[in-house]
């Protein structure tokens, strides 16, 4: 059950403790997820680390795909030369 304060909306010192704590290497990522999934964390901070995550997945998505495209390609030439 959410209460009051899951709803209120962050001021300006969390939402950027928020985005720094997000933005270290591998604590950034648990902390998204935990964000993301806990039945506790506020409406507004839950809904903003779904949205990353989802720009990480698509952001890897990506650059994974350009990697085997163009790594590909470079073993090709590779082999043909």
């Amino acid at each position: 059950m959410q209460t009051l304060e899951d709803n209120q909306t962050l001021d300006a010192k969390e939402w950027a403790l928020t985005i720094f704590i997000s933005s270290l290497p591998l604590i950034g990522l648990i902390m998204l997820l935990v964000w993301a999934f806990d039945s506790n964390s506020n409406i507004h901070k839950k809904n903003w680390a779904k949205g990353t995550l989802i720009l990480w997945i698509i952001g890897f998505v990506i650059a994974f795909a350009f990697l085997f495209l163009f790594g590909g390609i470079a073993i090709m030439t590779q082999m043909f030369n």
